[in-house]
């Protein structure tokens, strides 16, 4: 397992990194006891930076790091993430900080998820999601942050940004307040490596790279006739003719991609950890076979400068996270 330097933090965390939201629910049937071993062989691997959040199963991923962890002897970097306090994912633009993460709420959190995941300290706690006006309303969320860093509650601080909305983090991340940037980016989305990617390397802001499979479609499982479990939040984001559009263009990039025997998902990876400024990606890897199929790609080939302008052609800009009118709020992503 290769490591990368998490941006001006210093820490050297694993280039794959497990991501936990699948654990907490909402993805099908959860097989708790195959996900803590599924952490298991992540850290025999070596990996060493897990991502989680409150809002997984209301805290129910952070209990299954906590147990995976017991007895453990690897220096683990673990991030998670504040719950919106409206519960409105992704954020929406027209409403006010003090009504999704006011300052008392972000510290109650903090220690709602230190209790759960049976830690002193977080290493990285991240708002899990942004709207750019926030950084105008500073005074009341900021404070907070600085108290939990005082306090030895928090080492580092990050923002997880709403899906496909790169450009709303440009801002926060020259103003040196925050350490991370989460994001997602992948053969479809490519959007931050624009303009966002290379201001996080010009302000050493590590990133950290969500959905790298574009929620399960890039690991060239699924077809057409897929159909998705009643409690697969994915029945919504692939409803309708997105899943045959997808699957076209996924069997298109398979043709370019595994000609030398490594596999879409590995490709996938591989993409990902082909941008400089990439500190870890996380895919969710609640199952033993995921964790030992997507380590493998630590060390693969990476795309050179000629193969990744030939993969810009596959990019693809749409938004299939965008508010249902019918829906209140959409999935805690990943």
């Amino acid at each position: 397992m290769r490591n990368r330097t998490f941006g001006r933090t210093g820490w050297h965390v694993s280039e794959i990194g497990v991501g936990t939201w699948a654990m907490g629910g909402m993805w099908g049937p959860r097989d708790d006891r195959e996900a803590v071993r599924a952490i298991h062989r992540a850290l025999e691997l070596g990996v060493n930076f897990l991502d989680t959040a409150l809002g997984y199963g209301d805290g129910h991923a952070e209990r299954l790091i906590a147990k995976a962890l017991q007895r453990r002897p690897e220096s683990v970097y673990v991030a998670t993430k504040v719950l919106p306090k409206n519960m409105e994912w992704p954020a929406r633009h027209d409403v006010p900080v003090k009504e999704v993460f006011p300052a008392n709420w972000i510290i109650a959190c903090t220690e709602r998820s230190l209790r759960h995941l049976k830690r002193e300290t977080l290493d990285l706690q991240q708002l899990h999601v942004w709207s750019a006006r926030w950084l105008t309303e500073l005074e009341e969320w900021l404070p907070a942050v600085e108290r939990l860093k005082q306090a030895g509650k928090i080492r580092a601080f990050g923002i997880s940004v709403n899906d496909c909305e790169p450009e709303t983090a440009l801002t926060a991340v020259s103003s040196g307040l925050i350490d991370s940037v989460q994001v997602i980016y992948n053969l479809f989305e490519q959007a931050p490596a624009e303009r966002l990617l290379p201001q996080c390397q010009a302000h050493r802001v590590a990133v950290i790279i969500r959905v790298p499979f574009d929620e399960g479609s890039l690991t060239g499982t699924l077809t057409d006739r897929t159909t998705f479990h009643p409690d697969d939040w994915r029945r919504t984001y692939f409803h309708g003719e997105r899943l045959r559009e997808t699957v076209q263009r996924v069997e298109r990039l398979r043709a370019l991609l595994t000609q030398d025997g490594r596999t879409l998902a590995q490709a996938a990876l591989a993409f990902c950890l082909s941008h400089p400024a990439a500190s870890t990606v996380i895919p969710g890897m609640r199952r033993v076979a995921h964790v030992e199929a997507n380590c493998d790609t630590s060390v693969a080939h990476r795309f050179n400068d000629e193969e990744l302008a030939r993969l810009r052609e596959h990019a693809w800009p749409r938004n299939f996270y965008q508010r249902d009118p019918d829906q209140a709020v959409l999935a805690p992503h990943s």
